[in-house]
């Protein structure tokens, strides 16, 4: 019997197992109930409810308006179509960066609101003394580097990072220190594949790439740009694995016609 076969509930052990077996680690977003249930069914590893849903489900520019309380409004709808899968959340931009103690507060608030069993942080050596105190009361933290949506002002725009030497050395160094806060797992976002595999093999604990390269531990990708709903962003590292905003389309239209041609409902759909 494979690994994979044998887990029953993915866990910071399970995903430290998997890379030790090198087995990669699936991972997608989920912001509710159905999605979530589709992508636990399916056998995902990894569920993140992300950020992202500010783009994706609230149609904003950028992560950075969402909010605590939205956060735990989602992750709530997520958990309940979970059985296998982790849960992961981003602790959204400014709950974590003001202080320490405000940041230790808020992820346990996730933490005893929600049966999310992980916290993401985005950052690197700035937020180690965070992550530190967070994992030290044992909440388990995925750490974040390389591009940082939260930072996306300061970089002025969603290019890939680590392309420069500078910055590369940079970014290995945030791993090591994350890792050495006390992170179980570590996001690498939109760097080259190169130093994506040079930091994978320099660290323990397991990678998760997007835009990343082959070389990660796992992958993960949004779930509404990998389905083909989210028409409008479509960038290299994202692969269609179906277009369902064609089909969704088709179907609505369908639906028109048969509504303005009295063909909905049959007598078979009336009571």
């Amino acid at each position: 019997m494979s690994i994979e076969k044998e887990i029953k509930r993915v866990t910071t052990k399970t995903l430290a197992l998997l890379k030790k077996n090198r087995v990669k680690i699936s991972a997608l977003t989920a912001y509710d109930f159905i999605t979530a249930k589709l992508l636990d069914e399916a056998g995902i590893d990894v569920i993140l409810v992300g950020d992202s849903l500010s783009n994706v489900f609230q149609g904003n520019e950028t992560t950075l308006s969402v909010t605590m309380d939205e956060m735990i409004y989602h992750t709530k709808a997520v958990a309940k179509g979970v059985h296998r899968a982790m849960i992961v959340v981003d602790m959204p931009f400014m709950s974590y960066q003001l202080n320490v103690d405000e940041a230790f507060r808020n992820a346990g608030r996730i933490m005893k609101e929600t049966p999310a069993g992980v916290v993401k942080l985005e950052g690197g050596e700035r937020i180690a003394e965070t992550i530190n105190k967070i994992t030290k009361y044992g909440l388990p933290v995925m750490g974040h580097i390389g591009l940082m949506p939260q930072s996306i002002h300061s970089y002025g725009g969603y290019r890939e990072r680590g392309k420069t030497n500078e910055e590369a050395k940079e970014i290995i160094k945030d791993a090591k220190v994350i890792e050495e806060a006390g992170a179980f797992a570590l996001v690498l976002e939109k760097i080259p594949a190169k130093l994506a595999k040079e930091i994978t093999a320099s660290v323990t604990i397991p990678t998760i790439g997007i835009g990343a390269g082959v070389d990660c531990d796992g992958q993960i990708l949004v779930t509404p740009d990998m389905l083909g709903l989210n028409t409008d962003f479509h960038p290299r590292f994202v692969r269609y694995y179906a277009e369902l905003a064609e089909e969704i389309n088709k179907a609505v239209k369908s639906y028109i016609e048969d509504v303005k041609n009295n063909d909905f409902p049959s007598e078979k759909e009336s009571y």
